[in-house]
């Protein structure tokens, strides 16, 4: 049974940080890119980062420079470390897998960047 778990959410004021998990099981983790989304309300969902399977990474624009991605392939788990937070990154952070046609998400973890 393919599982992919977010954790590390929560409320942080404006200019903190907090790093993201998620585990997954039941797949060929290495083989597979991951991804962040985030989605805030009335809003649409948005790719936050993305590494490959091979280790490359891409960012929005929005986070560059203050977010990194970056995985563990022997704990099955990717990570999205967080900095510089600000309001507008207030979102619920949705995990992602894909392969092939193959994808898989999670159920996401609420962030809320308020003072």
């Amino acid at each position: 049974q393919v599982q992919l778990v977010e954790s590390g959410g929560g409320l942080v004021q404006p200019g903190g940080s907090l790093r993201l998990s998620c585990a997954a099981s039941g797949f060929t983790f290495s083989s597979y890119s991951m991804s962040w989304y985030r989605q805030a309300p009335e809003k649409e969902r948005e790719l936050v980062a993305i590494i490959t399977s091979e280790s490359s990474t891409n960012y929005a624009a929005s986070v560059k420079g203050r977010f990194t991605i970056f995985r563990d392939n022997a704990k099955n788990t990717v990570y999205l470390q967080m900095n510089s937070l600000k309001p507008e990154d207030t979102a619920v952070y949705v995990c992602n897998a894909a392969a092939w046609r193959t994808v898989y998400w999670g159920q996401g973890t609420q962030v809320t960047v308020s003072s």
